[in-house]
């Protein structure tokens, strides 16, 4: 009798070990957005070309700069040698290049600002980010992954922990 109650109890123990064992372990990951974000833009094509883009616009207003300087220069040498006229040419010039200079560097500006929001709001790059993170986390064996730049921000999950449609059904909806 005692080596059937034993039989017994190793038969129960082995079937809950069993139980507890095929029970899914949840395993959380965390991403930084952030850095995902500069090393992928980093490289990037579009990244390069506001890059070129920024550094032809500031050669083009260091020349219009210079030119500027120029003119303020030769109607200094005109006032000096008493030529007026000379230098109330060079003074429209002035004027007006600086006028050209500021209307340019405003739409420049513009343009730049542009062009970095719509990097900075590329819906390519999310959907790229969130298709690997995805493949990440299903290769790792992750069930969620949240962000770290954003409180409780879940990236993805695994539909296996959702268990929302349990309590609709347990609340008897």
């Amino acid at each position: 009798m005692n080596l059937k109650k034993i039989s017994i109890l190793a038969i129960l123990t082995f079937a809950l070990s069993g139980a507890a064992f095929s029970q899914q372990i949840t395993r959380f990951g965390v991403v930084d957005t952030a850095k995902v974000y500069q090393a992928y833009f980093r490289n990037s094509a579009p990244v390069r070309n506001y890059e070129n883009k920024k550094s032809e616009f500031q050669r083009e207003i260091v020349k219009r700069t210079e030119e500027i300087q120029k003119l303020k220069q030769q109607k200094s040498e005109s006032i000096s040698s008493g030529n007026e006229a000379q230098a109330s040419k060079l003074d429209a010039d002035i004027i007006k290049k600086t006028d050209a200079l500021t209307e340019y560097t405003n739409a420049k500006n513009i343009e730049l600002e542009s062009m970095k929001n719509n990097l900075q709001n590329s819906d390519s790059f999310y959907k790229k980010l969130y298709s690997v993170i995805e493949r990440v986390a299903e290769n790792e064996g992750f069930s969620m992954i949240l962000s770290l730049q954003q409180n409780n921000a879940i990236l993805w999950y695994s539909s296996s922990v959702d268990v929302t449609d349990k309590v609709i059904s347990e609340l008897g909806l």
